[in-house]
């Protein structure tokens, strides 16, 4: 009986110890950090009279951290397309997912210390100030850090839906979209989750003068609403999860850092008038060149799916 109770005890004794390193491992599992990096990339904007957009970003933080290794930046989002980013900075975070990034911009002057801080260059050269109602622009796309991977968070700051053209007569003036708009026009995705479509679209018939492709997460697209503009800015094509412009002379188009999903594609024509302005025309029926389903293209990480099209006409 005696032997009986000390073996009990020590199996007690051994079962406590068990649950007490258990409980200690997934501790130092929950503390666990990994380092992850942030970029910055954007959807082209469809305006012909943009030259070039630049933002100072001042700060930028997660979850009220401010990046490591970041400094005061002006940076021209027009230029990163086609899956092109620009490194802001780094923080060691817990793998889990996060929905608060903060950008603090600084609207009076760039990094020079020239002004105006964020500003349209237009194609003659001119700058117009971006402003908005704050200096500060809080993310709340969610974004995943994982475990034992490398984290690069991409921001798609994307200018076709961030900024807005304001005209008066012959002049226009251009200014950053309301904060709610400007909040819902930034995505962020963890680029290891993440795929491309890409390919090209050939317009024998020169339906168009610019093609624009947008990228829906599959059965979201409403012709009769997308094309008429949404909001107090009027964006058009504003639920698409991002776009592209077919280049003129290769007929390429690049669609970067979408999230696994299905996804359809829209091609839209676009006209330009007399003073060198581009305007929506008309939807465009295309037909893939592979037989590929473009209403349902099944798009995992790491994957790059080719979508070549023909252009058969307008709808």
């Amino acid at each position: 009986m005696k032997n009986y109770l000390k073996i009990s005890g020590l199996a007690l004794i051994a079962l406590v110890g068990m649950m007490s390193c258990s409980k200690n491992d997934d501790a130092a599992m929950e503390g666990e950090s990994y380092n992850t990096s942030f970029e910055v990339t954007d959807a082209p904007i469809d305006n012909a009279e943009v030259e070039a957009v630049f933002v100072t970003i001042a700060n930028v933080s997660v979850d009220g951290k401010s990046l490591e290794g970041f400094t005061a930046t002006t940076i021209n989002l027009a230029a990163l397309v086609n899956g092109k980013t620009e490194a802001l900075g780094n923080l060691d975070l817990q793998a889990k997912s996060y929905s608060s990034i903060v950008f603090e911009l600084d609207f009076d002057k760039d990094v020079n210390g020239d002004a105006p801080g964020c500003y349209v260059e237009k194609a003659n050269g001119e700058k117009d100030a971006l402003m908005a109602s704050s200096n500060k622009i809080t993310i709340t796309d969610k974004f995943e850090v994982l475990a034992n991977a490398t984290n690069v968070i991409v921001i798609d700051f994307d200018l076709r839906k961030t900024i807005k053209e304001e005209k008066d007569g012959l002049s226009s003036d251009f200014n950053f979209v309301t904060m709610a708009e400007l909040t819902a026009g930034i995505r962020t995705v963890n680029a290891e989750l993440t795929g491309k479509i890409s390919g090209s679209a050939n317009d024998a018939n020169n339906t168009s003068d610019k093609i624009i492709v947008y990228a829906y997460e599959k059965g979201t697209f409403n012709a009769d609403v997308e094309t008429q503009g949404k909001g107090e800015s009027e964006v058009t094509f504003a639920n698409a999860v991002t776009s592209a412009e077919v280049k003129n002379l290769s007929g390429s188009y690049s669609l970067d850092f979408l999230e696994e999903g299905e996804y359809e594609l829209i091609f839209a024509s676009y006209k330009e008038d007399d003073n060198s302005e581009f305007y929506f025309n008309a939807l465009l029926n295309v037909e893939s060149t592979t037989g590929l389903n473009l209403g349902a293209i099944e798009v995992s990480s790491a994957l790059q799916i080719s979508a070549n099209v023909t252009v058969t006409g307008t709808k």
